[in-house]
């Protein structure tokens, strides 16, 4: 959560009044996704004993790889995908793999998408943060964006999940997935859970970061970034762009501070 990585102004809100508060945070919508009506295979079935123990995402292998609101090339594009870009897989059908993409289920075709696997925590809490997380995939990225709550569980109306940064991302998955209530802010968050070592990282477990311009402050303001691991050294966060599934870098991997564990 660097300077140079705002977009426009921010937006995270003073404490809350009684007005700014809504009772309940509101759903990420299902989307618009067609379904094929000619009793397509389920692929995703085929191996059921292999899916309760990993977890199947694709890699996009090309540029501007149009994301579909069906299996299929005469669906509308409502999206593109580019090369590296990696997301978790919902079902395959003939040959297109549906994902998440802004909230949305898209499809993507098997030509442009190369499959990974990670495997899967025996925690059911966890996953559930999880696919809280990757329906953001591809969600803007907004410094300062509304928080879904205070950080006691007091709801922002003004709250939307057409814009994340990292630790709005992060509060709003835990929630959504686990009913956990985590901080506003990184420097807050990482003060909360369980301290977890770095040798013991788990699938989950949050990563905080230094950036460049924190790196040479001291104590908790040093906090600049945050991620969900994976495993496999993947992570599940925002930074600067949109939201999205990568590799930790060797540059990130310089900045880590410490993890700590919410579920």
């Amino acid at each position: 959560l660097t300077a140079g990585n705002r977009i426009g102004r921010p937006l995270i809100s003073a404490p809350a009044t009684k007005d700014d508060i809504r009772e309940e945070p509101p759903e990420i919508p299902s989307g618009g996704n067609d379904t094929n009506d000619g009793g397509t295979k389920d692929e995703s079935k085929d191996d059921e004993s292999q899916e309760e123990t990993e977890r199947l995402y694709i890699v996009c292998s090309g540029n501007g790889v149009n994301l579909r609101t069906g299996a299929g090339s005469g669906y509308k594009a409502a999206g593109t995908a580019q090369k590296d870009e990696s997301y978790a897989v919902l079902a395959k059908l003939n040959g297109w793999y549906c994902i998440y993409y802004r909230g949305k289920q898209l499809y993507i075709s098997a030509a442009y998408a190369k499959e990974f696997r990670l495997k899967k925590s025996e925690n059911a809490a966890i996953e559930a943060v999880l696919e809280a997380g990757y329906a953001l995939i591809g969600t803007p990225y907004v410094f300062g964006a509304v928080r879904l709550h205070d950080g006691k569980g007091n709801f922002y109306k003004n709250f939307t999940t057409n814009a994340f940064d990292c630790s709005s991302l992060t509060q709003y998955a835990f929630y959504k997935g686990a009913k956990k209530l985590l901080g506003t802010t990184t420097r807050i968050q990482v003060k909360e859970g369980k301290a977890v070592k770095r040798s013991e990282l788990q699938r989950g477990d949050c990563i905080y970061f230094t950036n460049a311009s924190r790196y040479y402050n001291t104590g908790v303001e040093r906090v600049g970034h945050v991620a969900i691991y994976l495993g496999d050294d993947y992570i599940l966060h925002t930074s600067s762009d949109y939201a999205r599934i990568e590799k930790l870098t060797a540059a990130r991997k310089k900045y880590y501070i410490e993890a700590r564990r919410f579920v």
